[in-house]
């Protein structure tokens, strides 16, 4: 087996969007080398000074080719392009035996290349976000307690939740700004949601109208299926002999959110590609996130497990408000990253894919981390 390239202590994080915060900063401190690259080595710049960081990374402008010419063995790239061009960005760190990391979901591209990524020693961090990344540390950990005190091989039935928003701090009529991908948005709730109610697989086609109230912490929220949830049935872990009575991943929203959105669902219901295109346009201009407004991340996953003679139950809820700094979302987002390339960095991730938790041991030990380094959430047991 090839050994796993050793860390050279050298980031690359590749763009400065709306999820890139205060993670950076920390890799900064941490990391004995960090480019920022960005569209323009201006706007690289310009970014950095935004976020107090000049002198400490190094702007640079970007393309992969670029990219690719200043990668040596060990160095560690950060994606926050869009999902569609990790490929590339992997391609070239296989290339140049360079690890990589991003926070989004694994695509088949991505995919189709972990097995020479894993071959030349590298190691491929995904999934290392908000959603997804910090809802599977809390999955994960959930899970752990619960199996420690049932035990995997006692017959259970479970209910496991996870749903996770970003919406306004104040809430305005929509119930919902826009920030960034308002097509994106639209396009997700046109497509099917998969998941298990009553110990049976259900589809909805329109997510929206699988919407249910969700009380937390006293405040009562929407929630939805969202994507496909069964597959992390089997990437959770969950032991064989629990029966899952309800696995569901979702997205979270307002109360009132489905009211205010009606007419934007019967354009969803008519609508084609063009007409959602031009809708995702309106909405984006008609309720837009400003400088002055303060965004809201609300992640709430809770697990449910229940034997013949004994149940446990517990979740975790994490609420967090903007500041003008930075936002809810590039906190969560960047922090929970930046940990995950820490670990690489340390050496303690092995070759291969790697999202943020695969075992409740490992998510005990990032949560600890996040939790020491400000990262604010609640854990409650409930039985």
């Amino acid at each position: 087996m090839t050994e796993r390239v050793p860390a050279s202590g050298t980031v690359h994080w590749v763009g400065a969007g709306l999820s890139t915060g205060s993670g950076l900063a920390d890799l900064c401190e941490r990391a004995a080398r960090v480019r920022l690259w960005h569209r323009t080595e201006e706007r690289a710049a310009g970014a950095l000074a935004g976020m107090g960081l000049t002198g400490r990374a190094e702007p640079r402008a970007f393309t992969v080719p670029a990219l690719a010419a200043a990668l040596a063995p060990g160095d560690v790239v950060v994606s926050m392009l869009p999902a569609p061009e990790h490929a590339a960005l992997l391609s070239a760190c296989v290339r140049a035996r360079a690890h990589f990391a991003c926070s989004s979901y694994v695509s088949p591209e991505v995919l189709d290349q972990v097995p020479a990524a894993r071959a030349a020693g590298l190691v491929v961090l995904t999934e290392a976000g908000l959603d997804p990344g910090l809802d599977h540390l809390f999955a994960h950990s959930l899970i752990g307690r619960a199996r420690a005190e049932i035990g995997p091989d006692t017959p259970a039935d479970y209910r496991l939740t996870s749903y996770c928003g970003g919406v306004p701090a104040v809430p305005n009529d929509f119930r919902y700004r826009f920030s960034w991908a308002p097509l994106g948005v639209l396009n997700a709730l046109r497509s099917p949601a998969r998941y298990l109610e009553g110990g049976a697989e259900v589809t909805a086609a329109r997510p929206w109208e699988a919407t249910r109230p969700l009380v937390l912490a006293g405040e009562t929220f929407e929630a939805y299926p969202n994507r496909d949830s069964v597959p992390f049935v089997e990437q959770y872990g969950l032991p064989a002999a629990w029966t899952a009575r309800t696995f569901v991943r979702g997205t979270l929203r307002l109360d009132g959110w489905r009211k205010a959105w009606e007419p934007v669902f019967e354009e969803l219901r008519a609508g084609d590609d063009e007409r959602i295109a031009a809708l995702a346009r309106e909405l984006a201009a008609a309720h837009p996130t400003t400088a002055a407004d303060r965004d809201r991340v609300v992640l709430s996953v809770s697990l449910t497990v229940e034997a013949a003679d004994r149940t446990w139950s517990g979740g975790y809820l994490l609420d967090l408000v903007g500041e003008e700094e930075e936002s809810a979302m590039a906190r969560c987002v960047s922090r929970a990253l930046a940990l995950g390339v820490r670990h690489i960095l340390d050496g303690s991730l092995p070759a291969g894919l790697n999202r943020a938790a695969e075992t409740a041991a490992r998510s005990a030990l990032w949560l600890a981390e996040l939790s020491d380094e400000g990262t604010d959430f609640d854990f409650r047991r409930d039985a």
